[in-house]
């Protein structure tokens, strides 16, 4: 498993706003080792009278040890949140929130050499089945413990894919939703170095869409370096040219962006290559088999 794990102390940035509340249940219920809230202005208060609130993430990370951020922060404040994670010491970052300016995206490039992996923003989270850890907001009931790792720039498909996976017998080291966004942090290529290099996961799920040339890197990422097999599937085949598909990410600017443009590099990579969603649990299956 990779970037969560049995040792993850989690602190939710926005924990007693109504999004911020929710989420951090079920992380909580899911098993996640839940230390702290951060909430300026709240600070002393008990969350659910069990979790202490903190006025900065500089007293959590001091008084409760916390070293994971889940953030819930609305889009004008989150990337200020960010920064002051990961100036508080935190070394990874989920940003849930979704809608930031793009100028304030800026936020990634002041992270890039620091040490911290930042998820997202715009993302659903992480999540290592095995150890009962959960930052994000994906649904935990569908995730079983296993040895296939999960990247994904979509959220539902991240699900329809863990969904396959768990009903084929496949379970999950760590699913990363990195988000949809023009820009992101913690990119393809940046996890699948993660799973090269972690003996839990065996192979890869990788799904894609239209925009950018994130996929291309990652396969020639794949090409020259990944050891274990992967199956991509890329969402947006029907796409016209200059329209957006869901994500702020998603559109087709030149001819690197499009859907066949990201297959052939994959295939070229020697990547499995799902057909559609609903074939991703059957292609993985037949890669194991």
């Amino acid at each position: 498993m990779i970037l969560v794990n049995e040792n993850t102390k989690l602190v939710v940035q926005g924990i007693t706003g109504r999004e911020g509340t929710f989420h951090a249940e079920r992380c909580k219920a899911y098993g996640t080792n839940l230390v702290a809230g951060v909430t300026p202005g709240r600070g002393g208060a008990l969350w659910e009278d069990t979790v202490p609130v903190f006025d900065s993430m500089a007293e959590a990370v001091r008084d409760a040890e916390a070293n994971t951020s889940l953030i819930f922060v609305p889009a004008v404040g989150a990337a200020d949140a960010i920064l002051e994670a990961a100036d508080a010491g935190i070394k990874v970052i989920a940003c849930i929130t979704e809608g930031l300016p793009v100028q304030e995206s800026i936020v990634v490039a002041h992270l890039e050499g620091s040490g911290v992996s930042l998820i997202g923003p715009n993302c659903p989270g992480l999540i290592s089945p095995g150890a009962n850890c959960k930052v994000g907001i994906m649904p935990g009931d569908i995730h079983s413990a296993g040895n296939v790792g999960v990247i994904s720039r979509s959220g539902t498909l991240t699900y329809e894919a863990v969904a396959q996976l768990t009903e084929a017998g496949i379970g999950q080291s760590t699913c990363v939703g990195i988000g949809g966004d023009p820009v992101t942090g913690t990119s393809f290529t940046d996890a699948l170095k993660l799973f090269n290099e972690d003996p839990d996961t065996h192979a890869v799920v990788m799904i894609g869409e239209i925009g950018g040339t994130r996929e291309q890197e990652a396969a020639e990422y794949i090409k020259s370096e990944f050891k274990k097999p992967v199956v991509a599937m890329i969402a947006g085949s029907t796409a016209p040219a200059g329209k957006r598909m869901g994500h702020a990410g998603a559109i087709i600017t030149g001819a690197a962006a499009t859907a066949s443009a990201k297959v052939k590099a994959l295939e070229a990579a020697g990547a499995a290559i799902a057909p559609s969603a609903a074939e991703i649990g059957s292609t993985m299956s037949k890669v194991l088999s």
